[in-house]
């Protein structure tokens, strides 16, 4: 952003010389005086946007810290696929208790395996 030539204060300050054939002096004044206010306007949002400017730097940088390589957005994938997996192993041990298999040897060898007819919804 280019540097201000003006400021409300030098505005404020300034004298015109009185000519022969010049302008309205209290003509001259109110419009000084509208474009005084324009500026003081302009001062305050600018301040008001470097401000916000500078909040919205530190939550990023605060996102940034507390997220390191993005991992959150990778978490849920994972812990619906561990939920899966639970609710598979869950669903053998209960086979298991509830006597489906008619040998224990069944239940231990295929307690890791996947199971064909357990079908369980995830969601997506």
């Amino acid at each position: 952003m280019s540097a201000r030539n003006l400021t409300t204060k030098d505005i404020l300050q300034k004298e015109f010389k009185p000519a022969l054939r010049g302008f309205n002096t209290e003509e001259v004044d109110e419009f000084l005086d509208l474009i005084i206010r324009d500026y003081e306007s302009y001062e305050k949002e600018l301040s008001y946007l470097k401000q916000e400017n500078q909040r919205l730097k530190q939550q990023v940088s605060h996102t940034n810290t507390h997220e390191p390589n993005g991992q959150s957005a990778h978490s849920v994938p994972n812990q619906a696929t561990t939920n899966y997996d639970i609710l598979k192993r869950l669903s053998k041990l209960e086979k298991v208790v509830y006597g489906q298999y008619s040998h224990p040897q069944d239940s231990e060898e295929n307690y890791n395996q996947p199971d064909q007819d357990t079908h369980i919804y995830q969601g997506e």
